[in-house]
């Protein structure tokens, strides 16, 4: 099934296709015009910098203004799905999400064998700007399975605008009733700006809901609050690029798309705080005897004490506790112990060893370590920290191995590094 029309902000023309992904595959934008044809995973980490819109961005491609589209996906609880665009901009419609609801009600919404991933919010986490904010906590009790949104939009005299203030608890039927029909708006003077800059000059007023000093010009709303509604609309297009659903309360006052882009970076970080503090409660995928078995270190110059994930091929996290019993504290320094910079690194090159041992399994061949690229330290590590390393594999050939290295104190970031390794005979002789 296919939308078509033209962008809201370059006027492009384009058609947007909904096909099917399986189970895990998220939200993914493909640029079918491409050859061969870019995705680009709907998520926060994708996200380039624009005025006024939610665009998303891999390399020099770029799909611009997904959030009306964003949201009606996740109004209606889609998890899994490809859109594909054979241009730029995702076409606007009538700048809601109504055409794209009505589009997915007509192709059909098939539920997945695998069950829905939703992340509760377990803390309050609170993005501002001066007076705007935006911010999401807890859900309101135990059993609650919904996100609800209070947003505060508070234009003064502008426009008579004035203050909205709207509450949502998001369902499918909610959204369809409630926010899906909400459209994009601007004051006149903004509409100027954008078209004295060469933005929207196929727009007319019956286009886009355009406010002057006396409201609407040439239009009608279709809700007295409409622009509070559509703010609404844009967050939950935005809050999408999580990954997937939020359980939980959000609260939001004059916030725009940058905000909701930095709230949802934060849930990101607390997720994976989450996650982390899970699999330190589970066993080790590695615990010491099992690394003493792949690396050759031994005492004092084995620094890595476990390993809590390890996929082959592609990442690793370890684990380093740093006590005072480290012998090297004696001289590094005196009065003020720190972890040397070059045992660092070495913890970061064994786990790279670990992970690239999982590759080298059944070769005959071990990694040992060729050359360090932009090394960088951030913060010292002292006695009592933990050092969590993570390695990530760039390129493993038959003779070297490209590993991308990071080590991180809680959320502090330790240093990085690129490490290569040469591929020998395990056994020389």
């Amino acid at each position: 099934m296919e939308l078509s029309g033209r962008g809201l902000f370059t006027g492009e023309p384009a058609v947007l296709r909904f096909q099917p992904a399986p189970a895990d595959t998220g939200i993914v934008f493909v640029r079918d015009d491409q050859n061969p044809p870019i995705q680009i995973p709907a998520r926060v980490e994708n996200v380039a910098k624009r005025l006024r819109r939610t665009s998303l961005r891999n390399g020099t491609v770029q799909i611009e203004t997904i959030e009306h589209c964003m949201s009606a996906l996740a109004g209606m609880g889609v998890d899994n799905a490809f859109v594909s665009l054979n241009g730029n901009e995702v076409p606007a419609m009538d700048g809601s999400s109504l055409a794209f609801v009505e589009k997915l009600k007509e192709s059909g919404i098939v539920a997945l064998d695998k069950p829905r991933q939703v992340f509760r919010v377990p803390e309050t986490v609170r993005v501002a700007d001066g007076p705007s904010y935006v911010m999401a906590a807890p859900p309101a009790s135990e059993d609650e399975e919904l996100l609800e949104i209070i947003y505060d939009l508070d234009y003064g005299d502008k426009g008579r605008i004035g203050e909205q203030i709207f509450k949502l608890r998001l369902s499918r039927e909610a959204f369809e009733e409630q926010i899906a029909s909400a459209r994009t708006f601007v004051l006149k003077e903004e509409a100027d700006q954008f078209r004295a800059g060469g933005l929207g000059l196929h727009l007319t007023y019956q286009d886009i809901l355009v406010f002057g000093e006396d409201g609407p010009i040439d239009n009608t709303l279709r809700y007295p609050d409409e622009c509070v509604r559509h703010k609404i609309l844009d967050l939950i297009g935005d809050l999408y690029l999580f990954g997937g659903f939020i359980v939980g309360q959000v609260f939001a006052r004059r916030s725009g798309h940058a905000l909701n882009h930095e709230l949802v970076r934060r849930l990101c970080e607390l997720r994976e705080r989450v996650v982390f503090k899970r699999r330190m409660a589970e066993d080790p995928v590695l615990d010491v005897r099992k690394i003493q078995r792949i690396l050759p270190h031994r005492f004092p110059f084995l620094m890595i004490d476990r390993v809590i994930e390890l996929e082959a091929g592609r990442h690793a996290v370890g684990i380093k506790n740093v006590t005072i019993n480290e012998e090297y504290f004696g001289g590094h320094y005196p009065g003020q112990p720190i972890m040397p910079g070059v045992l660092i690194i070495e913890s970061m090159a064994q786990l790279g060893g670990l992970l690239l041992a999982r590759e080298l399994e059944h070769t005959g061949k071990v990694a040992v370590l060729l050359s360090l690229d932009r090394v960088k330290f951030r913060r010292p590590v002292r006695p009592g920290d933990q050092l969590i390393v993570e390695a990530h594999s760039r390129r493993v050939k038959s003779r070297t191995g490209h590993v991308y290295c990071t080590a991180r104190v809680g959320d502090e970031h330790v240093a990085e590094a690129d490490v290569k390794f040469m591929m020998v005979d395990a056994d020389p002789l």
